[in-house]
């Protein structure tokens, strides 16, 4: 495809990321990698337009390109696909969503949260109506409110849906998937940093989803420390 949007993605040396010379949040203990996809994502599927991205990270020196598509899944550039040749119907999605997650995003970005919840809840809902909680969009959507949690440090909230969105992954894509890993991740990241009262009590749904979602040796590292905070707090 030669009519793709294109975006030129930058991650410095110390992990800075900028999409298009802009500066964009990446959550503390999250690869700026891993945001890439977060977010043109999203405005994929906003645009119903698959997105062609250059990746330079100075971290490594490397380079790459793939293509973003609004399903939320990539590709190489230009690799023909059925889907060409005969593309299948894309479910509706509002029109004014890329303009209002480009609000939404700004906004957090700007850590204007009194601006940025009330936005990416609304757009949430709107997809969750449109398409159903577990549409790709919808996820993705899900995963930009969890990350505007962490960023404001409402933690409760940010354990609670990363905990969902991993499951939901887990039984969207299957087991192994990077996404359900990444989610697993910041899951159990932020439950390390709740109170001891609210760790206590969703401590078991972390546990639970961090079995579910992986083999138990990939997760026994965070298991232990989960428990061995519990024991803490306990005491």
């Amino acid at each position: 495809m030669n009519n793709n949007l294109s975006h030129e993605v930058h991650i410095s040396r110390n992990g800075q990321l900028h999409i298009n010379d802009e500066i964009t949040v990446t959550p503390d203990g999250v690869d700026p990698s891993q945001v890439i996809l977060q977010v043109l994502h999203i405005e994929a599927a906003g645009s119903r337009t698959p997105l062609l991205v250059h990746v330079h990270d100075d971290r490594n020196g490397s380079d790459l390109d793939f293509e973003v598509m609004p399903d939320g899944t990539t590709r190489p550039p230009s690799a023909p696909t059925a889907a060409d040749a005969q593309p299948s119907p894309t479910p509706p999605i509002p029109d004014d969503l890329p303009l209002r997650l480009a609000a939404a995003h700004e906004a957090g970005r700007a850590h204007d949260f009194d601006t940025a919840i009330p936005a990416a809840d609304a757009i949430l809902q709107d997809l969750a109506a449109e398409l159903g909680d577990t549409a790709p969009s919808t996820l993705k959507a899900a995963q930009f409110r969890a990350d505007l949690a962490v960023l404001e440090g409402d933690y409760a909230h940010a354990t609670a849906s990363w905990t969902w969105l991993a499951l939901t992954w887990y039984d969207t894509l299957g087991p192994g998937k990077r996404l359900t890993q990444v989610a697993a991740g910041n899951a159990a990241w932020s439950w390390m940093q709740l109170p001891p009262a609210e760790a206590r009590v969703s401590a078991p749904d972390v546990l639970s989803m961090l079995n579910e979602v992986t083999t138990p040796d990939r997760t026994q590292t965070i298991r232990t420390q989960i428990e061995t905070r519990l024991r803490q707090v306990a005491a």
